[in-house]
């Protein structure tokens, strides 16, 4: 298709000198350059879109990352108490440890079960049924 401009008379001075260069071309420019201009139109059309739901997404990312680091520490801290406080059992002590076994497979048990179901032991979450937990 055939257009027709009118630049400013700098910028027509500009283009003139460029396309008086070996090789180059007034319509090659002009093709080259509306290109560019469209493809950063496109790019700033997307991030305008993209942007508001990203920034919620790195804020409940940055959540996520925060509550991990604290029952990281909770869990480090309640580790490092029990063993400074409970003494070691004997090594003859048999139904002593058959106890300990018992309540460690519960305890993973309650954590398996509060995992798949989504409920929380602490904290006023909702679980997902949307009932408080």
């Amino acid at each position: 298709m055939r257009y027709q401009l009118f630049l400013p008379e700098e910028l027509s001075a500009r283009f003139e000198a460029l396309a008086a260069k070996p090789g180059a071309s007034k319509s090659a420019i002009l093709v080259d350059a509306l290109t560019a201009w469209l493809g950063r139109q496109a790019v700033s059309e997307l991030e305008t879109r993209f942007s508001a739901r990203l920034d919620r997404m790195s804020l409940a990312l940055g959540r996520i990352e925060r509550d991990g680091h604290i029952l990281l520490e909770s869990l480090a801290l309640f580790v490092r108490y029990q063993l400074m406080i409970q003494a070691p059992l004997a090594d003859g002590d048999a139904a002593a440890r058959a106890i300990g076994r018992d309540r460690f497979n519960a305890f993973v048990e309650r954590v398996a079960e509060a995992m798949a179901s989504g409920t929380r032991t602490l904290g006023a979450g909702r679980d997902r049924s949307g009932e408080m937990s």
